[in-house]
């Protein structure tokens, strides 16, 4: 049994997540600045610490990983507009769990990003947008670069559906929806896949079933 730190606990893919991971034999440690959320978070069998990712720093980071055997980085700014959140938390957030992963010995590393963040932003394109795909641009030039034993997922357009556990994985894959369950699922996954270490790939729906695809990187 494996301890997964999970940044950004409480969101959309990280509860699909923490399912996942208790149903693999690992345990999930949800990482959120909300104590609230404790009790819900819990019922589906995760750890619970309280982080704040935009306000504190890699230290805490460090310390929230301590005992963990690889973390995930699912945090995001979420769709409110607010063009800063994307830089503290999108990519902020990042640069400081992969620096307190690098500090707490914590080698495994897995970034859910988004599909085609670095290809160049067009002309006219909506502000909070373009500083959305430079966050999640840079944050996953800074994993690839951080000598960690990382892995990038890069999902199409997210949709709430329920889970099919048939997707398109890898580093050709066309844009595409995908549901966020079906993300977790691939997440989940490629922690058990040392051949996924050092893979970077899109991931949309598909016709290949979930272990298929991870084993195929």
């Amino acid at each position: 049994m494996s301890r997964i730190a999970v940044v950004g606990g409480h969101g959309q893919i990280a509860l699909h997540l923490h399912r996942h991971l208790v149903a693999a034999g690992h345990t999930p440690v949800a990482l959120v600045r909300n104590p609230d959320y404790r009790a819900e978070l819990e019922s589906l069998g995760a750890e619970v610490a309280l982080l704040d990712i935009e306000s504190e720093e890699a230290d805490a980071f460090a310390a929230a990983f301590a005992g963990c055997d690889a973390v995930v980085f699912a945090a995001g700014g979420g769709p409110d507009g607010r063009v800063e959140r994307k830089r503290t938390v999108d990519l902020g957030g990042s640069l400081k769990s992969i620096e307190g992963a690098q500090r707490a010995g914590v080698a495994r590393f897995v970034q859910i990003s988004a599909i085609g963040v670095d290809e160049p932003v067009p002309d006219g394109t909506d502000e909070v947008w373009r500083v959305y795909v430079e966050a999640k641009r840079d944050a996953d030039s800074a994993l690839r670069a951080s000598g960690l034993d990382w892995t990038i997922i890069r999902p199409g357009r997210l949709t709430d559906e329920v889970e099919t556990g048939l997707v398109a994985l890898g580093e050709q894959v066309e844009r595409a929806e995908v549901t966020r369950a079906d993300v977790a699922a691939v997440v989940a996954a490629v922690l058990d896949v040392p051949g996924a270490i050092g893979k970077q790939a899109n991931l949309v729906a598909g016709d290949v079933p979930v272990p298929e695809a991870v084993a195929a990187l």
